[in-house]
């Protein structure tokens, strides 16, 4: 897994690439957390390179997702990838993220 975070004006854009599975959900999770911690509560993340994401991964992006909306701000997905849009639509998680089809509808939806 790869992860690429971009600070903008008014969104962080973090970019992930790879597989989000068990072995990677907790750096994963480190990332969206960091700059959570460091008060940047807009976030988007670029799923399109993300082949795999597993349960683990889920639990991460849903418990960033409280963390920003606890401070007032939000996690939007972008340009899921056909495997991560079916395990969202599984775990019954597409109503509780924006998703957009692509990164700059994302984040110019802030």
């Amino acid at each position: 897994m790869d992860v690429k975070v971009t600070e903008m004006n008014r969104v962080d854009l973090i970019v992930v690439n790879g597989r989000v599975d068990t072995n990677t959900a907790r750096e994963f999770g480190e990332t969206l957390n960091e700059q959570i911690d460091r008060g940047r509560n807009r976030l988007v993340v670029d799923m399109a390179g993300v082949e795999y994401i597993s349960s683990a991964g889920l639990r991460e992006l849903v418990s960033a997702l409280k963390r920003t909306k606890q401070d007032g701000g939000d996690l939007r997905l972008a340009a899921p990838s056909d495997r991560v849009k079916e395990v969202l639509e599984l775990a019954g998680l597409t109503t509780l993220f924006e998703v957009f089809d692509t990164q700059v509808a994302a984040v110019g939806s802030f």
